[in-house]
C-alpha cells in the first residue's frame, strides 16, 4: 500500500475515531456525568455548611454561619434548610420555590425517620418531584454525633433535565463532524502529499544510484527526517565513489604488480629454453630470478588475502601473553640479511620489558610491514629507527626512517591501498599493501596509530599496545 494512502486512512481513521468517543461521552454519558457533578457538589456544599456549623455556629457567631449558608444557597442554586434534633426548622434559604420536596412521600420527616433507623452520619436521595416534572437530590446529614444529634441539614438541589440539551449537543455534532470529516480530508490529502513527495524523489534518486549514477542529487526538502535521510545517502554516495575509485586504483596497481613480474617469469622461462638450458650458470641465475619473482607473487596474493579477511570482518583475534621487548628484538633480528647485503642499519631502543595481551601473530605482521616500509623509504644514509616506549597507558611502538618526508595533506591517505606519496622512491619492491594490513589489524584490535613526519627529515609510524599485562 503507498505511504500517501496509508497516512490518509489513518488520519481519517484518527478523527473518525475522536468523534465516536465525543458521541460517547457527550450523547450517552451526558447524564449520568451530570448526575455524578451535582452530587459531588452538593456534597461539598454540605461539607463547607457543617464546617461552618462547628466553627462559628458552636462558638456563638451564628450571623457568620447564616451568612455562609444562605451564601452557599444562593451560590449554587440550592435549598438549605436546618432542622434541630426534634425536626423543627431553626434556619432555611429557598432559591426554588419550595425549600423541600412536599407530599407524604417526600416530606421532611420521613428522610428524618430513615437516617435516623439506619443510624448513618449522612445520606442521600434522587426523589421525584410532585409540584414539577424534575428530579430533585435530597442530602440529609446529622449535625453532632450520631447517637446524639445536635441538629440535621438538609440540602434540596434540582437535577434539570438534559434530553433537550442532549438533543442540541446530537444536532450540533452532526454538523461539526460532517464539516471536521472533510476538512480532515483535505488535511491528510496534504500531509500524505507532503510525507511521500520527499521520499518519492529520494527513492528515484536511489534508484539511479543503484544504476550506477554516482552524480545523484538527493533533494529531502520537506521536512527534516526526510532531508537527514537524503544527507546520508549523499554521504552514502561520496563513500561509494571513492570505494569506486579506490577499485579502479586497486584493479589498475595490482594488474601493473601482477604483470611484470609474469612478464619476467615468462621472458625467463623462454630464456632456459631457448639459451640458457645446457649453461648451468646462466640457468640457475634465470631460475634464481624466477624464483624471486614467484616470492614477490606469493608475497603480493598473500597480502590480498589477509586484508580482504580483515576489512570483511571475517578475522578473528586470538590475543596471548608476550613479552614486547623480546618480539622486538626477535622481528629486527630477521632483517639481519638484508642489513648486511644492502647495507641498512637498524637501531632499537628498548624500555623495560613489559607482557602484552593481544594476537602476537597480527602483530608481529604490524611490526614487520612498518620495519619494512622505513627501509624502503628510508634516506640514503639506510637508517632506520625502533622504539619501544612504556607509558603509563600502554606500550608506544615508534619506527622512523630519514627519507623525503610525507606532505601534510598526503598523510591522511598513506594508509590507503596502493598509495605512494610523490616524495617516496620505493628502493626495495613491496606489494603495497603493507600499510593497509598495518591500519586494518590495529584498528581490529582497537589500537591507536598514527605518522609523523616532516618534509626532508623523514617520518615517524607509530601505534599503541594498550593491553598490558603485570609482570
Amino acid at each position: 500500500m503507498p505511504l500517501r494512502l496509508k497516512v490518509w486512512i489513518h488520519f481519517v481513521m484518527f478523527i473518525i475515531l475522536v468523534f465516536v468517543l465525543m458521541w460517547i461521552f457527550q450523547i450517552f454519558f451526558l447524564e449520568s456525568f451530570y448526575e455524578k457533578m451535582k452530587t459531588r457538589s452538593v456534597t461539598e456544599n454540605a461539607a463547607e455548611i457543617v464546617s461552618s456549623y462547628n466553627t462559628d455556629y458552636k462558638s456563638g457567631n451564628k450571623t457568620e454561619f447564616i451568612n455562609k449558608y444562605t451564601e452557599t444557597a444562593i451560590g449554587n442554586d440550592v435549598c438549605v434548610e436546618i432542622l434541630d434534633k426534634y425536626g423543627r426548622s431553626i434556619y432555611s434559604k429557598d432559591v426554588l420555590g419550595d425549600c423541600l420536596v412536599h407530599g407524604r412521600e417526600n416530606s421532611t420527616y420521613k428522610f428524618l425517620n430513615e437516617i435516623r433507623r439506619t443510624e448513618l452520619p449522612e445520606a442521600l436521595y434522587k426523589v421525584s418531584n410532585p409540584r414539577g416534572q424534575n428530579d430533585m437530590l435530597v442530602y440529609i446529614c446529622v449535625l453532632g454525633s450520631v447517637r446524639y444529634p445536635e441538629g440535621y441539614l438538609l440540602i434540596n438541589s434540582e437535577l434539570a433535565p438534559v434530553s433537550s440539551t442532549v438533543s442540541i449537543i446530537k444536532r450540533q455534532l452532526i454538523i461539526i463532524t460532517v464539516i471536521l470529516i472533510l476538512i480532515a480530508a483535505g488535511i491528510s490529502v496534504f500531509l500524505a502529499n507532503r510525507i511521500s513527495n520527499p521520499i518519492d524523489r529520494i527513492t528515484k534518486s536511489a534508484e539511479n544510484l543503484a544504476k550506477g549514477d554516482l552524480n545523484t542529487k538527493f533533494d529531502g526538502t520537506g521536512y527534516l527526517e526526510a532531508q537527514k535521510l537524503a544527507d546520508t545517502l549523499m554521504y552514502a554516495e561520496k563513500e561509494l565513489s571513492k570505494v569506486d575509485t579506490m577499485q579502479r586504483d586497486l584493479i589498475a596497481n595490482v594488474s601493473h604488480d601482477l604483470r611484470t613480474p609474469l612478464t619476467m617469469l615468462k621472458a625467463y622461462a623462454e630464456m632456459i629454453r631457448d639459451l640458457s638450458g645446457d649453461n648451468p650458470v646462466k640457468r640457475n641465475e634465470h631460475l634464481e630470478i624466477i624464483i624471486n619473482e614467484t616470492d614477490r607473487l606469493s608475497a603480493m596474493v598473500n597480502d590480498i588475502l589477509d586484508l580482504s579477511k580483515l576489512e570483511s570482518g571475517k578475522q578473528k583475534l586470538n590475543p596471548s601473553e608476550f613479552e614486547i621487548s623480546s618480539k622486538l628484538t626477535e622481528i629486527i633480528g630477521r632483517f639481519k640479511g638484508i642489513s648486511e647485503k644492502m647495507g641498512y642499519h637498524i637501531h632499537f631502543a628498548s624500555d623495560t620489558e613489559k607482557m602484552v595481551y593481544c594476537d602476537v601473530v597480527k602483530i608481529e605482521q604490524v611490526i614487520y610491514n612498518l620495519i619494512n616500509n622505513a627501509i624502503n623509504y628510508t634516506g640514503e644514509d639506510k637508517q632506520v629507527y625502533v622504539r619501544q616506549i612504556n607509558k603509563p597507558d600502554g606500550v608506544l611502538i615508534e619506527v622512523e626512517d630519514t627519507g623525503d618526508g610525507i606532505e601534510e595533506d598526503k598523510i591522511k591517505l598513506i594508509f590507503d591501498k596502493y598509495y605512494r606519496s610523490e616524495n617516496h622512491k620505493r628502493e626495495v619492491v613491496g606489494t603495497g599493501l603493507g600499510l593497509s594490513i598495518v591500519k586494518a589489524v590495529l584498528k581490529l584490535h582497537g589500537y591507536d596509530y598514527g605518522v609523523r613526519s616532516t618534509l626532508g627529515k623523514g617520518s615517524v609510524f607509530w601505534f599503541r599496545i594498550n593491553d598490558v599485562t603485570k609482570m
